[in-house]
C-alpha cells in the first residue's frame, strides 16, 4: 500500500533530529526548521494571510500521503484521537522502537487529525477575511461619508432659515453661494445609491488586494462541494477562479469562458461584479 510506504517514509525522515523537539534550534531541513513531520506536530498557533503559506505547505504534505478518506471510519473518534495525541509526543527514536503496523497506525491517526485540523484553520481564516473586508469597507465608506452627512446638515439649515445670520454669513462663505447648498443637499438626499456603489467599489479593490496577497492561493487548498442547485454558480464560479488563478493580472476571461451568474450578482451589483 502506497500510503503505508509514504508514512514509513515520513517518520524515517525525522530520524536524523532523533529527539530533538520539533522547533528546537538546528532541527530539521533547510534552512534550521523542522523536518516534515515536525512541522505536521506543531500547533498552529494564530493563522493570518502572513502565516496562511506554512499552513498550506502542511496541508499539501499531509494529503501528499494519500491517506484513504474511510480510513478510520469504523473506528470511534476518542480513539483515533488517542492515537494521535500519543505519536505527538513521541521522538522519532521512540516510534522507531514500535512494531511497524503501530507505528504506521499512530503517525496515520496524526496525520488524519491534523489534516482536519489544518482544514478547519484555513477555513475560519477563508470567512474572518471575507468578514474583515466587507466590514472594513463598509467602515472606511462611513468614514467618507461622515463629513457629507455634516455638510448635509449645514447645508438643510443653511435653506430652511435663508433670512439672517444665515444668508448673511454662510451663504457668502460657500463657492457659488445658496446654489451650491442647494446641489448639496440633492447630492446627499439621493446618496442611498450611490453609498451602496462605493461600499462595492471598495469591496471589489480591497478583494483584489487580499487575492494578490494570496487569497487565491487559499481557495486553490480548500475543496468546496454542494449538493444545493442555488448554490452551484457559487461552486462553477470558484472554478473559473481556480482555472485561470495562474494567469497573472488577468481582466478579462477569454472568448467563449462562461461566467456562472447567480441572483446576487444582479441589481446594483451587475456593473460592479461585470466591469474590469
Amino acid at each position: 500500500m502506497e500510503s503505508v510506504e509514504r508514512i514509513v517514509v515520513l517518520g524515517a525522515s525525522a530520524d536524523q533530529d532523533d529527539d530533538t523537539e520539533p522547533g528546537d534550534a538546528g532541527a530539521g531541513e533547510g534552512e534550521g526548521g523542522p523536518p516534515v513531520l515536525g512541522k505536521i506536530k506543531e500547533a498552529p498557533g494564530n493563522v493570518s494571510l502572513e502565516t496562511m503559506p506554512t499552513e498550506i505547505d502542511e496541508l499539501l504534505a499531509v494529503r501528499a500521503v494519500g491517506l484513504p478518506l474511510d480510513l478510520f471510519a469504523d473506528i470511534a473518534p476518542k480513539v483515533v484521537a488517542g492515537w494521535r495525541a500519543r505519536a505527538a509526543v513521541e521522538s522519532p527514536s521512540h516510534l522507531r522502537t514500535h512494531p511497524l503496523p503501530l507505528r504506521v497506525t499512530l503517525l496515520a491517526a496524526l496525520l488524519h487529525e491534523r489534516e482536519r485540523e489544518i482544514t478547519d484553520t484555513l477555513v475560519e481564516l477563508l470567512i474572518s477575511t471575507v468578514h474583515r473586508v466587507g466590514a472594513r469597507a463598509e467602515k472606511k465608506v462611513t468614514e467618507q461619508l461622515l463629513n457629507a452627512f455634516k455638510n448635509l446638515k449645514l447645508a438643510e439649515a443653511s435653506i430652511s432659515e435663508p433670512e439672517g445670520t444665515v444668508r448673511e454669513v454662510v451663504y457668502p462663505a460657500v463657492s457659488g453661494g445658496e446654489q451650491t447648498l442647494r446641489e448639496l443637499v440633492h447630492e446627499c438626499k439621493t446618496r442611498g445609491p450611490v453609498y451602496r456603489r462605493t461600499v462595492q467599489t471598495t469591496l471589489k479593490a480591497s478583494y483584489t488586494n487580499h487575492c494578490q496577497r494570496g487569497l487565491i492561493k487559499l481557495l486553490n487548498v480548500l475543496e468546496f462541494r454542494s449538493n444545493n442547485h442555488t448554490h452551484q454558480p457559487v461552486i462553477e464560479a470558484l472554478a473559473l477562479a481556480a482555472r485561470y488563478a495562474a494567469a497573472g493580472n488577468t481582466t478579462y476571461y477569454p472568448l467563449g469562458e462562461t461566467v456562472p451568474v447567480h441572483k446576487a450578482m444582479g441589481g446594483d451589483w451587475a456593473e460592479v461584479v461585470h466591469s474590469s
